[in-house]
C-alpha cells in the first residue's frame, strides 16, 4: 500500500520535514505532491481550500481515504517502523492531542512568518507524478 503526502512546497518547515521523511522512507510507502501541483490535486479532487487546512495524507489506491493536519501527521507516524508505539503513547497523554492540534493550527497559519518561504517550490525526490505534467 502506498500513500501521497501533500505538503506546502514553499514552506521551509514543511519541506524540511518532507526531506527527512524521504530519507527515512526512501519512497517505500510515501510519494509526495506539493500543494502547488494543481493538476495532480485536481485529479485527486483536492482544492486549494482543502490545502489551507494543512498537510494531507491520501491512500493511493483509495483516494477517498484521507487524513489532514495532525491526523495526517499521526497516521504517517503510525505507518513508520516503530511509529505506532510513539503515536499510541502521544495519544495516551492527557491533553496532548488537544495541545498538538492547537500548536499545529498556529504553525500552519503562521508557517511563512515563523519558518520562512522558499523562493521556489521544492520538487520531491519521490514524486507521486514522476514526469512533468502527468496525471496519475
Amino acid at each position: 500500500m502506498s500513500y501521497y503526502v501533500i505538503y506546502d512546497g514553499n514552506c521551509n518547515l514543511c519541506v524540511t520535514l518532507v526531506q527527512q521523511l524521504e530519507k527515512l522512507d526512501q519512497g517505500n510507502l510515501f510519494q509526495y505532491i506539493p500543494m502547488q501541483a494543481e493538476a495532480e490535486l485536481e485529479y485527486l479532487g483536492i482544492t486549494a481550500q482543502d490545502c489551507e487546512m494543512g498537510m494531507m495524507l491520501v491512500q493511493a489506491d483509495a483516494p477517498e481515504q484521507r487524513w489532514q493536519g495532525t491526523a495526517a501527521a499521526e497516521e504517517i507516524g503510525r505507518l513508520l517502523p516503530m511509529g505506532e508505539m510513539f503515536v499510541t503513547a502521544y495519544r495516551a497523554l492527557p491533553g496532548a492531542k488537544w495541545l498538538g492540534d492547537r500548536l499545529y493550527e498556529q504553525v500552519r497559519d503562521n508557517r511563512y512568518a515563523i519558518f520562512g518561504k522558499r523562493p521556489k517550490t521544492y520538487t520531491p525526490i519521490y514524486p507521486a507524478c514522476p514526469s512533468e505534467g502527468c496525471r496519475f
